[in-house]
């Protein structure tokens, strides 16, 4: 018989209503694999008799989609009278008297609250090693970072310690950990969700998703988010239905495009590793025999990076650091933040201009496809304290590098889903990224859960045995 946490999450939330087992049950599973894999950085904060206790005191019968599924706080979500530090010394001692609307939401669609997720500070960077507390490593390879900014979400999801998670991706914060550790992310379509729209800050790049182990999960988790809040968004493209059931159906037959092209190449140095190349190589070819058109995309971007450097400057400057603040920050942040703030009024207005025209000519480029298959990540994973002792320009140019597919997809505002699709010669899973068009989560669900079945199962971290 399976562990509890073995289970899916479709499965867990089909037992919780069936009663084959309580939501304490469950919650205490969990919190006790927590308590013993205390190594990988996952969680900054544990609070286990709160959850406990919120566990044993949910009504029946059961009410909210995710009713008695155990899940956890990005560090950057704000909860009533939970430490949140934001991954920063600058916020160690912030325990806020109001929670976030998220934090409200996820508790009223039935979920249990188990802690924290580590983070990067304030999450500006695309790995999770921040000076405030031990970085959360790569469950398959503890040696190398987790990614980011939502690292100790993934890492949560990949060693078992949680179900799924719920993330936030400003320029791939979900898809960059979970494509490091070997599970599923998925960015939504701006707009998509009531809350973590994308839509609620200048830029428009961050947007609340899933991180879970299976397209199927993804789609449950996704389907429980679009529902928060007062004002709940349709839960599909008109005739699809759930989110679940579009990873449950055959895609039928559908024009893919693939690249390798990034926006950065004409700026870094981007060069791809054999196993990311071989992985989005094989998963064309699966695409194709599955009897989907498969072609090059042909894309030539052109004129991304100066926009990006103002978009990520200008977001860093919204946050609120005093002048005691600023020398307790790392050095990165305190540069972002400081070449935010120099920004001229033209300057930014003449970067959001640039961003959305390069929002419509992404979206018209790839218009004839119904997803555009790329490698997920660059290079393999980077050992811990890679990007530590460098320039902050040299350190963002080295994300940039790791990661070139993912921030341009938060520009454009599509949807975009990484899954492992291979291994490399160690077993450790490489992952591709599937964009959709606006709004076409429900397709890209559908194909990764065509590829999964084509891979078949794949092997868990050691953690996961633990």
């Amino acid at each position: 018989m399976p562990r509890l946490h073995e289970l899916p999450l479709a499965a867990q939330i089909s037992a919780l209503r069936a009663g084959e087992f309580s939501p304490a049950e469950l919650t205490t599973a969990y919190l006790d694999r927590i308590d013993r894999i205390d190594d990988l950085g996952a969680f900054v904060e544990v609070t286990r008799d709160a959850a406990i206790s919120r566990a044993r005191a949910l009504p029946r019968p059961a009410s909210g989609a995710i009713w008695g599924v155990p899940l956890a706080d990005k560090d950057l979500v704000a909860r009533a009278g939970v430490p949140t530090r934001y991954g920063s010394r600058a916020r160690v001692d912030h325990v806020p008297t109001a929670s976030d609307p998220l934090a409200e939401a996820l508790d009223d669609a039935g979920a249990v609250n188990v802690g924290k997720t580590s983070t990067s500070e304030f999450g500006l960077t695309g790995f999770t090693e921040p000076l405030i507390h031990a970085p959360a490593r790569d469950p398959w390879l503890p040696s190398a970072g987790a990614g980011g900014s939502s690292g100790g979400a993934a890492v949560a999801v990949a060693a078992g310690l949680l179900p799924a998670a719920v993330g936030s991706d400003g320029g791939g914060s979900i898809r960059i950990p979970s494509a490091t550790v070997g599970v599923v992310g998925l960015k939504p379509s701006r707009g998509r969700l009531p809350i973590g729209s994308g839509l609620d800050s200048p830029d428009q790049l961050s947007v609340t998703g899933p991180i879970a182990r299976s397209a199927e999960d993804a789609g449950v988790l996704l389907d429980a988010l679009v529902a928060l809040g007062p004002y709940p968004y349709a839960t599909g493209a008109r005739g699809v239905g759930s989110f679940a059931d579009a990873a449950r159906r055959e895609p039928g037959r559908l024009r893919i495009g693939t690249t390798t092209v990034s926006p950065w190449d004409e700026t870094e140095r981007i060069v791809l590793d054999p196993a990311a190349r071989t992985a989005v190589d094989t998963a064309a070819a699966w695409l194709a025999e599955a009897g989907h058109g498969v072609d090059d995309a042909d894309w030539h971007p052109r004129g991304y990076p100066e926009l990006f450097h103002v978009l990520w400057r200008a977001s860093a400057a919204r946050i609120p650091l005093s002048a005691a603040d600023a020398a307790l920050v790392e050095p990165l942040t305190a540069w972002l933040v400081d070449e935010g703030r120099r920004l001229t009024s033209l300057a930014l207005l003449e970067g959001l201009t640039a961003a959305r025209a390069f929002e419509r000519r992404t979206i018209a480029d790839f218009a004839a496809f119904d997803a555009v298959l790329t490698p997920a990540l660059a290079q393999s994973p980077q050992p811990v304290g890679a990007y530590a002792g460098h320039s902050p320009e040299r350190t963002f140019a080295m994300q940039v590098e790791y990661a070139p597919y993912s921030s341009f997809v938060n520009v454009a505002g599509l949807p975009a889903l990484t899954l492992p699709v291979t291994a490399d010669a160690d077993g450790h899973p490489v992952s591709v990224q599937l964009i959709g068009r606006p709004g076409g989560e429900a397709t890209l669900l559908s194909l990764a859960a065509q590829l999964e079945m084509r891979r078949g199962p794949l092997a868990h971290p050691p953690a996961w045995d633990r």
